[in-house]
């Protein structure tokens, strides 16, 4: 059976099922190489379908689309997924079945009201959303490049701490952070900020500073000072291989050096494969 995207309900599983295979509901119209180029695996956000073609079924995606629906009777979209680009990360997608692009996405006992047409929300990244749902209730945070609340939202419904402040400077991310507060009903926790981490970073207040964007580098000096001492920082970077984990931790070294403080790493991971040659990583490291 085609793989399917990940944390697919029973639900998903049934309607699977009962049609078998994407390329059964395709085998009476496509040629045998077409079905071979078929996707093999997508994502499901709320009840839209994403996911990737290969140029040679140009012609055939709103096909492929209209059978996914049929193959999930529940979902109501299907998007084509290009690049991610941008100062923010907006994705380049195009609707080949259905026209409703704006869904609630369940995961982690959290809810993602978002645009998937012009929002970016990984998968891949899961591990690392539930890891920073486990965190001390007496903490203040600080989210940088909060974006729709991809951390800030498990934090506050899962560990419940002290006070978040989520900065984000997308208009339409922030319009969605302050839903999904709302959605979650965490407004007692998370304080939504709109606006460039550059300035409205506040200096001095956090036990702990999550800093999420791949532009985050350029924003150290702002994550770190945000910190009391011993606070904890969450750095992500994306890093070539031969880099790993090298450069994001003389990045933080450096950064902690012009403001005269010292870093004790703590834990460097890999989250995922970013691009051929190319990590998704994060390190945390305590700031004195």
């Amino acid at each position: 059976m085609d793989s399917c995207a990940l944390d697919r309900s029973k639900e998903e599983m049934t309607e699977v099922r009962a049609h078998t295979t994407l390329s059964d509901l395709l085998v009476d119209r496509f040629s045998k190489n077409e079905l071979k180029l078929l996707p093999k695996g997508w994502q499901i956000l709320g009840d839209i379908i994403t996911l990737s073609i290969s140029p040679s079924l140009e012609t055939r995606k709103c096909e492929i689309g209209e059978a996914l629906l049929k193959f999930y009777p529940r979902c109501k979209t299907v998007l084509r997924m290009g690049r991610i680009s941008g100062p923010y990360r907006e994705p380049d997608v195009e609707i080949i079945a259905g026209d409703d692009t704006e869904t609630i996405h369940k995961e982690n006992g959290c809810r993602f009201k978002l645009d998937a047409t012009k929002i970016m929300f990984s998968p891949g990244n899961l591990d690392e959303r539930k890891r920073m749902s486990m965190l001390d209730k007496d903490e203040t945070i600080v989210d940088m490049f909060a974006g729709i609340g991809y951390f800030s939202i498990p934090m506050a419904v899962h560990s419940r701490p002290k006070k978040i402040v989520a900065i984000e400077i997308n208009p339409l991310a922030y319009h969605y952070l302050c839903e999904n507060v709302r959605l979650n009903k965490v407004a007692d926790i998370i304080q939504p900020v709109h606006g460039d981490c550059a300035t409205k970073t506040p200096v001095g207040i956090a036990d702990r500073v999550i800093m999420g964007s791949f532009e985050a580098f350029h924003y150290l000096i702002q994550g770190i000072n945000a910190l009391k001492p011993n606070g904890i920082l969450h750095y992500h970077e994306t890093t070539p291989e031969k880099l790993v984990f090298d450069r994001p931790i003389k990045r933080v070294e450096d950064a902690a050096n012009e403001l005269d403080r010292v870093i004790k790493i703590q834990k460097c991971r890999k989250v995922k494969k970013y691009s051929p040659g190319v990590w998704h990583v994060v390190v945390d490291a305590q700031v004195f």
